[in-house]
């Protein structure tokens, strides 16, 4: 099913507009799709069903999301310069995208370094309260590397093009890269926010040999499930709820400070008038 060129030019506008638009669960009839370049030193262009969709697409750049309706897309990258999509260094490759699904087509380096394309699926189920999820891809011309939290693996042996995903606490982490069975960071370390209800995409990419690893990073917002108990304390809803009481009885305050003025005067100017 072939889509029209209004679709890829929505992406490019997204793209140009340095893509603040934050992702999100799709919804209904539509799939949502970012587009992630990790293939370092090439700038590229990248045509969607034959019409110039991303011009000038940057090693490391990542546009979208875009919602698109239901159905197969066809996808090719060519070089920055190219006339049409006739001559493309990667592609043409057929992307199905299902309704209510997210996904990041990702041009990648394989792990022998080949121009590689790969359509990943957004894990946007609900998470727990309190809880963010982290992704991380392998997209680098890499042997299999370790993850590591602090020093410690979190994630072993993950191979390109692989991922590994975890439920874990909001907080913020910090993660490096190491070669499997290593604990000598080749990425890193650097501070991962892992945010309530947020999906976060740490992709590794670039290549060990060319010394040019670098980490990209994606979020989606997938919401999370209602907490267990009643919210209690000074954060969220009743932190809010006592500054507004606070400022209510600070603005009660006043008023009856202004008041009490006021009222002090009128019997002072009437004692005054008095003794006249």
């Amino acid at each position: 099913m072939r889509k029209t060129a209004a679709a890829g030019l929505a992406v490019g506008l997204i793209a140009a507009l340095g893509f603040a638009v934050p992702a999100s669960a799709s919804t209904g009839s539509e799939a949502q799709l970012s587009v992630l370049h990790g293939i370092p030193g090439v700038t590229v262009d990248v045509y969607v069903n034959g019409e110039l969709t991303l011009d000038n697409f940057e090693p490391g750049q990542l546009a979208g999301p875009l919602a698109l309706p239901a159905g197969d897309y066809e996808v090719a990258v060519t070089a920055s310069d190219a006339a049409d999509a006739s001559a493309p260094i990667l592609g043409p490759a057929t992307l199905p995208l299902a309704a209510g699904v997210n996904y990041t087509a990702a041009a990648y380096l394989s792990a022998d370094g080949a121009n590689s394309l790969k359509l990943f699926t957004n894990d946007t189920a609900t998470t727990e309260a309190g809880q963010g999820r982290l992704t991380v891809r392998h997209i680098a011309a890499a042997p299999a590397v370790d993850v590591l939290a602090g020093g410690t693996p979190v994630i072993e042996d993950l191979t390109n093009p692989n991922e590994a995903t975890l439920n874990l606490p909001a907080s913020t982490v910090s993660a490096s890269v190491a070669l499997a069975g290593t604990t000598e960071p080749v990425l890193g370390p650097t501070d991962v926010q892992i945010q309530d209800g947020v999906l976060t995409i740490v992709y590794a990419w670039g290549s060990a040999e060319d010394e040019n690893l670098a980490l990209a990073t994606q979020t989606v917002s997938v919401g999370h499930s209602n907490p267990g108990g009643v919210p209690s304390g000074t954060a969220g809803y009743l932190a809010e709820r006592d500054a507004t009481m606070s400022y209510i009885a600070l603005a009660g305050a006043g008023a009856l400070a202004i008041a009490a003025a006021a009222a002090t005067a009128l019997v002072m100017r009437r004692r005054q008038e008095a003794r006249r």
